[in-house]
């Protein structure tokens, strides 16, 4: 079984070599001890969130700690092409769960989206309190699928915020039902960001559509039945990282084996 994977702040992985002692503490320290009871001589793996993972072996252990001592150090390049979840506000917690399901396929940043016609609207102390469960969502399906990075999860965007980012993305897919191109036809750049959209329940307006088409995206479809705003993202994101990640040597977001 692969080893369990927890996270430590961006900084405390920087400089780590062989032989260096790394102490696990805080939530995940006592999650480490006290929950798992990780023992002396067991390997656990620390990522960065960044793309640096250690494989490191447990030399003492506390109440709420573990004392690790890495064995190496990997450092996974940056991909140069870039997938980025534009999900819309779904209520249900639907878009959570896209959000989760993206973070364990390869995802490499999540933009929430307050669409036309979203029910869930995100404002003042909800707006903060929701963008902070996007974030721990991210965090917890990063360890879950053993991944060297947590995707970044974006400010709340509305149309205008979304035309001005998909105007600089190398490429905009735009999920809809009506489109004629399927996705798997799409030709995808080899570098930049490719922007995948999801409406909410009630789908994209017309005007946002335009819009978006405007700024030079290209409206795709998934197949000939129409899915739940939790499963589109997801289900789209599958079809292009087979295309790309997958088709080749070992994605590089995953540690613990191909997905």
């Amino acid at each position: 079984m692969t080893a369990p994977l927890f996270h430590l702040p961006y900084a405390r992985l920087a400089d780590a070599q062989p032989g260096t002692r790394v102490v696990l503490d805080g939530a995940e320290g006592r999650h480490a001890a006290t929950v798992r009871r990780i023992g002396v001589g067991e390997q656990v793996l620390l990522a960065d969130g960044t793309g640096a993972v250690a494989t490191t072996t447990v030399a003492e252990t506390g109440r709420d700690e573990l004392v690790l001592l890495v064995e190496s150090v990997d450092r996974s390049p940056s991909p140069a092409t870039t997938f980025v979840l534009v999900q819309a506000l779904a209520k249900d917690g639907r878009d959570l769960q896209a959000v989760e399901a993206a973070t364990e396929l390869g995802v490499d940043r999540v933009l929430p989206w307050q669409a036309e016609r979203s029910i869930v609207r995100w404002r003042g102390d909800r707006a903060a309190k929701a963008h902070a469960k996007w974030v721990s969502a991210t965090v917890a399906a990063a360890k879950q699928s053993r991944r060297a990075t947590v995707p970044e999860v974006g400010d709340v965007v509305g149309l205008d915020g979304l035309v001005a980012v998909a105007g600089d993305a190398a490429a905009t897919l735009v999920l809809h039902e009506e489109a004629e191109q399927p996705i798997g036809a799409v030709e995808l750049p080899a570098a930049g960001e490719v922007l995948v959209v999801v409406g909410p329940e009630g789908g994209i307006s017309p005007a946002e559509l335009a819009a978006l088409r405007a700024a030079g995206a290209t409206d795709v479809r998934l197949g000939s039945t129409v899915l739940r705003s939790s499963t589109a993202g997801p289900a789209a994101l599958a079809v292009l990282l087979a295309r790309s990640r997958w088709s080749g040597t070992k994605d590089e977001a995953a540690v613990g084996g191909a997905p």
